[in-house]
């Protein structure tokens, strides 16, 4: 690909030269902007009909499933906060500030505070729009002018200001055409490579949910377990309820020092349930440290405790490798001395459904300590869960090396995206005249 005759500055660090015929229009002057409605989460539920897009829910593909929704009279109670076809969806705060997709439905949905709306004015083709919040300038734009306290925000009239490249309508299209047909291709890798990830997960889980309940040895006298997650089991085991076999903790204070940088940079530990979700087997990393009085009222676990997170994204377990103190969120458990920690760590890792079944949604999936520890798991001599541990950690590392790598893959795939989509939308290279 060739690029532009001449070029000249376009005033903007991260966006550098533009082609010398090209405009630059802050983002208020081509786009109309909508913010989201604070929804009262009483009003939230699984059995009505308008769904709320939360910012947990922004992107190309919405799973409504795990959307909350609302009764069709909000619809005309709140008409502003309607999300049409081809609406921009941006996040303003959070983990997932600057999340983007494009709403490809037909049916209307709400949008929840937090997130907003972008729609082209007649300078602008929804198309070029759409694929400029995709591009790795419209994420430093967002990243360099977030601010918060206990998490990232960016208000309206930072988004607003942004500043884009602008070429006529004739090259917008040609560019459109480009780029929908190249990122396609590259989505189309990306999804392959990821349903080859969810396919090893799932391999995964199901050679940790066979050892588990069915042993190693297949020929084995099996029983009836009555238990519905469990099914049969080696005629030698049986079945035991949670609480009965490990000491269960709640990470507890009075105030969430999460939410309060008075409370941050100490020398204590301070897990949150993000450190759990990526830390794999083993936890013996934490992203926040908090002061004497924050750590005066959180929740101190024993070393080799099995921690798992209870609120949000539930059902994420590690094993405690280091001391710290933990919120409300996580509960852990200390297995009686004839259970394995390492082993109830893959008990738990098949019990993902199980936990779902047993939670609670308001605004978020919670798990009861109580119903936790209610649940059934197999009960086997400490000399069998020595081995099946053995076994799972030995063929778990192999599938999570794989995941690992094709994961890398998808990351490399979804930087070029960016990267490319960068180069075209500020007239890096000209694709008007390509045709491969």
């Amino acid at each position: 690909m060739e690029s532009y005759p001449s070029y000249k500055d376009s005033g903007v660090e991260w966006i550098g030269e533009i082609p010398s015929h090209w405009d630059s229009k802050r983002l208020k002057h081509i786009s109309n902007f909508q913010s989201g409605y604070s929804f009262k989460s009483e009003d939230f539920s699984i059995d009505e009909e308008i769904p709320v897009v939360r910012i947990g829910d922004v992107g190309d593909k919405i799973d409504f499933s795990k959307c909350v929704k609302l009764s069709k009279t909000f619809l005309d109670e709140h008409k502003d906060f309607i999300i049409k076809k081809n609406d921009i969806m941006v996040g303003m705060t959070g983990g997932t500030i600057g999340k983007s997709g494009k709403y490809i439905y037909d049916e209307p949905s709400l949008l929840n505070q937090r997130v907003c709306l972008l729609r082209n004015q007649s300078s602008i083709l929804n198309g070029l729009l759409y694929h400029y919040v995709k591009s790795e300038i419209f994420k430093r734009y967002i990243f360099f002018y977030c601010y918060g306290g206990g998490q990232d925000n960016i208000g309206r009239e930072d988004i607003m200001n942004m500043i884009i490249p602008l070429s006529s309508l004739e090259t917008q299209t040609q560019i459109v055409s480009f780029l929908d047909n190249k990122t396609q291709k590259i989505d189309e890798l990306i999804e392959k490579t990821e349903q080859k990830i969810q396919l090893l997960k799932e391999k995964r889980t199901s050679l940790i949910n066979h050892c588990v309940t069915k042993g190693l040895n297949p020929d084995v006298e099996m029983k009836d377990s009555g238990v519905e997650w469990i099914g049969e089991i080696p005629s030698h085991w049986e079945t035991s309820q949670i609480k009965f076999v490990t000491q269960l903790f709640r990470g507890k204070f009075s105030h969430r020092p999460r939410n309060d940088q008075r409370f941050y940079n100490g020398e204590y530990p301070f897990i949150q349930t993000g450190d759990i979700v990526s830390s794999g087997k083993y936890l013996t990393n934490y992203t926040q440290t908090l002061n004497e009085k924050g750590y005066s009222v959180s929740k101190e676990f024993p070393l080799n405790t099995l921690v798992m997170t209870i609120s949000g994204n539930i059902g994420d377990v590690s094993i405690l490798k280091i001391k710290s103190c933990f919120p409300d969120s996580i509960i852990g458990f200390f297995p009686f001395k004839n259970t394995s920690v390492d082993f109830l760590y893959f008990v738990f890792s098949s019990l993902k459904n199980e936990f779902y079944k047993n939670s609670t949604i308001s605004t978020q999936m919670n798990l009861n300590i109580e119903r936790v520890g209610s649940i059934k798991v197999p009960l086997l001599p400490k000399s069998e869960q020595t081995k099946i541990v053995e076994y799972l950690d030995e063929q778990t590392q192999k599938i999570d090396s794989t995941i690992e790598k094709e994961t890398q893959r998808t990351e490399l795939l979804k930087e070029y995206r960016q990267s490319l989509i960068s180069e075209v939308v500020t007239g890096k290279v000209d694709v008007r005249n390509y045709n491969g």
